[in-house]
């Protein structure tokens, strides 16, 4: 799988304005991204905005000022937004199914800290890891919220794996926990997976391991109990810098990692057992890579930017050209 520059989403600016999250609906009709503004921009898969909405702060005698969005999701019918806020709240957002569909608050969560990241992997079931270290999960049924596992460091990323009943959580102290809804079988072990050497910011689950990177200029390919496969080391490529964020391909067999001014794709070799890299995407002053968000049927990635540009990339597969032999 190579990368492909499609289009310029959301043109950056000249100074930090970064883009904080953005997300795919899994239906493949809307892409949402937010700014540091705090206000989401909704696209058609086409990359033409067609809609927006505030978000709002927990106490509004704070003001608008008083926050930032530091993670969103769509719930699995594309309906709604999950909005996981630095203000202690998680705010759930319906949407509609129409372009210019009222939006309105359904859902909200009050939490004891900042949240960091979300996902929304069941029908009524957001995962969220907070500053305190606590992985949470939020039923939108019951509106209540309990607490899945706890640990003493803040959770940095989160990401699940293809059928999204496993979660992993990487952690400011470098540990990467792994959660099961249901371990379909496979007997993998739950809890404290591995250690890595430096906050796991950029962390990806794969079909056949698990990917992670951080400000070390490392990405390191782990097993499935957490025991190293591969190490791509970038210490001495005075170019590259930390790596800032991770997407899985919905097939899981590609894993794109971002840093500054470049993406970094990975694919899964099945006959050899191993990742191997082609070539990275480089773009000179994209600057550091704050989001990515990876189209549920694998044909697009859109990256954000701390600049706040938005870029839009079809994922194209290797095609070999084999010769006709003349009739």
């Amino acid at each position: 799988m190579q990368l492909k520059h499609l289009k310029t989403l959301l043109t950056p600016q000249e100074g930090a304005a970064k883009v904080t999250c953005s997300a795919w609906a899994p239906n493949n009709t809307k892409f949402a991204v937010c700014t540091v503004d705090r206000v989401v921009l909704l696209y058609d898969e086409q990359g033409e905005r067609r809609d927006k909405f505030s978000t709002k702060p927990l106490d509004s005698k704070y003001g608008k000022q008083s926050y930032v969005v530091n993670d969103m999701a769509f719930s699995p019918d594309s309906t709604k937004i999950a909005i996981g806020q630095s203000d202690n709240i998680i705010f759930v957002y319906r949407i509609g199914e129409d372009w210019g569909d009222k939006k309105a608050i359904c859902n909200k969560f009050v939490q004891t800290s900042a949240v960091t990241c979300l996902l929304w992997p069941a029908e009524h079931a957001i995962v969220y890891g907070l500053v305190d270290g606590k992985v949470r999960l939020a039923n939108t049924q019951t509106n209540k919220s309990s607490t899945i596992y706890g640990t003493e460091s803040c959770v940095v990323s989160l990401a699940s794996n293809i059928s999204a009943k496993g979660v992993l959580s990487g952690h400011a102290d470098g540990t990467v926990v792994r959660y099961f809804f249901d371990d379909e079988g496979s007997g993998e072990s739950q809890g404290k997976l591995l250690i890595h050497p430096c906050p796991p910011y950029a962390l990806a689950w794969g079909a056949n391991s698990i990917m992670v990177g951080g400000c070390d200029k490392k990405v390191v390919a782990y097993g499935r109990e957490g025991h190293i496969l591969q190490t791509f080391d970038y210490t001495r490529d005075r170019t590259e810098r930390e790596f800032t964020v991770a997407a899985t391909s919905p097939s899981g067999q590609s894993v794109v990692f971002g840093s500054y001014d470049r993406l970094r794709v990975f694919n899964w070799a099945p006959r050899r057992g191993v990742w191997d890299e082609a070539k990275p995407k480089e773009i000179v002053n994209l600057y550091t890579i704050t989001s990515l968000a990876w189209k549920k049927d694998g044909s697009r990635l859109c990256a954000g930017t701390l600049c706040g540009g938005v870029e839009l990339f079809d994922c194209c597969l290797n095609v070999q050209k084999w010769p006709l032999n003349p009739i």
